[in-house]
């Protein structure tokens, strides 16, 4: 079954209400939101709900929620990817939990996902720290080569709220209609993945995807309706 996951654990304060609703959550470790508070509560959350966890890490660019691009060297993201996971998953293990998966955030996925260099960078701080954990990264992308060349377990991961481009990558949010805004256009892309493995991109390119997990963001708006619609389509599939 099409794992839901979900961006949490960023402040939004829709957390509980969107739990019921996902099996996965991608916990903020404190770079582009959240703390160490957040990140406690997010995963005692998860437990009420019997949710997995993963360390959801970023720039740190609280002030731009970690959606701007940064260029920085390779030691610089290593060790930056490292602390958070570090940090992340001395937390869970202080409460009782293990650490599903992992998930980079904002500019670092999507730059993750057309630059191996980087890539290749991220998934060896993530085999480093916790090599049990699967890689969540955008379907058919540079990022999930790379996470596999490093023997990570993978998830092809595709967007319910979120439009695509003709190559297979998310339209950026400077675009008007990047992000959907209504139950109709997450409910026709949801079901079409999931009766064809489809997506339709922005100009009404059709194309072909992997999935083994999809995602809502916590902070797109309408998001606990949306994730209402992607629960209902996905669970009687």
């Amino acid at each position: 079954m099409l794992l839901i996951n979900c961006d949490m654990g960023e402040g939004l304060g829709n957390d509980e209400t969107l739990m019921p609703y996902i099996d996965a959550a991608n916990i903020a470790c404190g770079y582009h939101a959240g703390d160490t508070d957040t990140i406690k509560k997010t995963i005692a959350l998860a437990q009420k709900n019997k949710v997995q966890i993963g360390a959801h890490f970023s720039y740190a660019d609280k002030e731009n929620f970690g959606r701007k691009e940064m260029f920085l060297s390779n030691e610089v993201v290593y060790d930056m990817v490292s602390e958070q996971l570090l940090q992340f998953s001395s937390i869970a293990k202080e409460m009782g939990e293990i650490v599903t998966h992992v998930k980079p955030h904002g500019a670092l996925y999507n730059q993750a996902a057309k630059n191996i260099e980087l890539a290749t960078t991220i998934v060896t701080a993530v085999f480093d720290q916790l090599p049990t954990a699967v890689y969540f990264g955008l379907s058919g992308s540079i990022m999930l080569e790379a996470a596999r060349n490093k023997k990570l377990a993978i998830a092809h991961e595709v967007f319910a709220d979120r439009a695509y481009l003709k190559d297979g990558s998310l339209c950026p949010r400077n675009i008007s209609g990047s992000v959907f805004t209504n139950e109709k256009s997450v409910e026709k892309q949801v079901s079409l993945l999931m009766q064809e493995k489809k997506i339709r991109a922005m100009d009404g390119t059709i194309i072909d995807v992997a999935a083994d997990t999809i995602c809502i963001h916590a902070d797109t708006p309408n998001a606990l309706a949306f994730a209402k619609v992607i629960s209902s389509i996905v669970k009687n599939k």
